[in-house]
């Protein structure tokens, strides 16, 4: 079995039940109307504010993508660009490459002009599709992509540069094409986040895709009358994972395009969402919102809200311990992974397991886990810190064009993730830190995420991200970027004090007050911000206070 095979069974088993709902906030037919008032709107009358498209038209448009590509020369093991943000374009268009043979090969929509030219290049892609949002990039770049031959254009206005999607589309034949597909081929390119440079290529095939869907609705026990609501960008590989759960069991997923809170509790409300996967910011948003009372939970419907997940990131503990205080009645789940691993799931907590908040699990669904020493042999002991690594049926084939690279993180079947990790007694695993962000301190190793997790208890602080900095005595020392909650101030006294429970050791040298940059998958981005504070005048500072 394929990935596109599940998309026909739903077509032939539920032809007219909604797969996929996009809600755009941004052209609402009144921003003042409430989801109660909204829900009562005829459909005719919602404009582009909620669209929705049936499994049915959803395998057709796929099939007359598919055809679409063919036409133009397409074939078996080339690699098709896609760079859109998420809408109900997004995932036929993906499935409609997939059916022809060819790889598809999602791009972060945050790249420049710069990084969009070098991922087309090392993919080696010959045709791109792309929105409106990135005409400007496009435009700059495209008479330069050498090894593109088609350009295809997603919206209205289509440039000149480029030929219509929206246009032609229907043109094309809605039956499936005869194309011979197995689990090992090849099926997609992700990039890595390119934190240390510029991004990676991860190869997947057909069997971590499926394999992927497989373990997601395993993991989340999704049936038929779920409706996931999927907010994170599709050109990822977590939210993609995560909604191939909804593909295998069958059921509703929307697309939310924007991420206010009363957007995600109107959007939860109106579309009866059962799960709903966010990110750390988005959930600290939610909490703040409702604790300033910009936000009154009795003005939504909840009540069918059965599972909140939280993933791409180590998840504070007293962030959940703070939301199941708003939400007594939610089950709580984590999922770990990497692109690498094809997203969310080789470590999975498990809704039994909420004792255990803060912890990422256990071996995932088809998985195996250890814990390695830096000769990478297996650690046993509870507590002693080694890396993780993870094997099963998501592991990638390989960095695409990048043999060193891949024999850096690949040991036989193991995937060495970069991530420091350890057991408990009962044996959960517990993230440290990155690899690449220990900080190593008067000969210390300091793990920043177990500092970070400290400074969230303070009621004051929304955020916060510790870095190492250059230090003349100690090698490194440590800077806590610290942002405050919205009304509420701190100095730098303050926070030193509230520290003194802390080590020692472990207590940040300095402290900054300012915003803590994240990535669309809401990771701290640790590069920027060592860039930003690793001064000269700051390392001197340090030194002599």
């Amino acid at each position: 079995m394929i990935i596109t095979d599940l998309l026909e069974r739903n077509a032939k088993d539920y032809p007219f039940d909604i797969a996929l709902v996009e809600i755009n906030p941004l052209k609402k037919v009144d921003q003042y109307v409430t989801w109660k008032e909204y829900s009562l709107i005829q459909p005719s009358a919602k404009g582009e504010y909620r669209r929705e498209i049936s499994w049915k038209d959803f395998d057709a448009t796929a099939n007359k993508f598919a055809n679409m590509l063919l036409s133009k020369g397409v074939k078996k093991g080339d690699k098709i660009g896609i760079l859109l943000m998420n809408s109900l374009e997004w995932l036929p268009i993906y499935f409609g490459v997939l059916k022809t043979g060819a790889l598809a090969v999602p791009l972060n929509y945050r790249y420049t002009q710069d990084e969009i030219k070098y991922c087309l290049e090392l993919a080696e892609c010959k045709v791109l599709v792309f929105g409106f949002e990135f005409i400007g990039r496009i435009e700059a770049i495209f008479d330069e992509l050498k090894n593109i031959k088609n350009i295809i254009y997603v919206g209205e206005n289509t440039p000149t540069f480029s030929e219509s999607y929206d246009e032609y589309i229907n043109l094309y034949s809605s039956v499936k094409p005869n194309i011979s597909l197995i689990e090992d081929d090849d099926a997609a390119i992700y990039f890595s986040s390119g934190t240390t440079g510029f991004p990676k290529a991860i190869l997947h095939t057909h069997k971590a895709l499926i394999n992927s869907a497989i373990t997601e609705q395993a993991h989340h026990n999704q049936t038929k009358d779920d409706c996931f609501l999927c907010i994170p960008p599709l050109y990822h590989t977590g939210a993609k994972m995560h909604w191939f759960g909804s593909l295998y069991s069958g059921s509703k997923a929307v697309l939310l395009r924007g991420v206010k809170p009363e957007w995600i509790l109107e959007t939860v409300s109106l579309e009866k969402c059962t799960i709903v996967w966010l990110l750390v910011p988005w959930v600290q948003d939610i909490l703040d919102a409702i604790d300033n009372k910009t936000l009154d939970l009795s003005n939504y419907e909840t009540k069918q809200w059965r599972l909140m997940h939280v993933g791409a990131q180590p998840v504070p503990p007293s962030l959940i311990n703070r939301w199941l205080k708003v939400f007594p009645n939610h089950d709580y789940d984590t999922n770990y992974g990497l692109s690498e691993s094809i997203g969310p799931g080789c470590v999975h907590l498990g809704i039994e397991n909420i004792k255990k908040v803060g912890s990422i699990g256990k071996a995932g669904f088809n998985w195996k886990t250890k814990i390695v020493d830096e000769n990478k042999q297996e650690i046993t002991v509870p507590e002693k810190v080694g890396e993780l690594a993870v094997k099963g049926p998501g592991v990638m084939k390989c960095y695409f064009n990048n043999e060193k690279a891949t024999k850096e993180i690949l040991d036989g079947p193991w995937l060495m993730t970069g991530d420091m990790a350890k057991y408990d007694s009962d044996g959960f695993i517990y993230l440290v830190d990155r690899k690449k962000d220990v900080i190593i301190s008067g000969g210390e190793n300091l793990y920043p995420v177990q500092i970070e997790d400290f400074i969230r208890q303070n009621d004051k602080v929304k955020d916060v991200a510790v870095i190492g900095i250059p230090d003349k005595r100690l090698g490194e020392a440590t800077l806590a970027i610290v942002s405050i909650k919205d009304g509420m101030s701190m100095n730098e006294d303050e926070f030193n004090d509230f520290c003194t429970a802390l080590p020692r050791y472990k207590r940040p040298r300095k402290v900054i007050f300012a915003d803590v940059p994240r990535n669309p998958t809401g990771k701290i981005e640790k590069p920027k911000l060592r860039k930003m504070y690793s001064t000269q005048n700051l390392v001197e500072e340090q030194t002599t206070a």
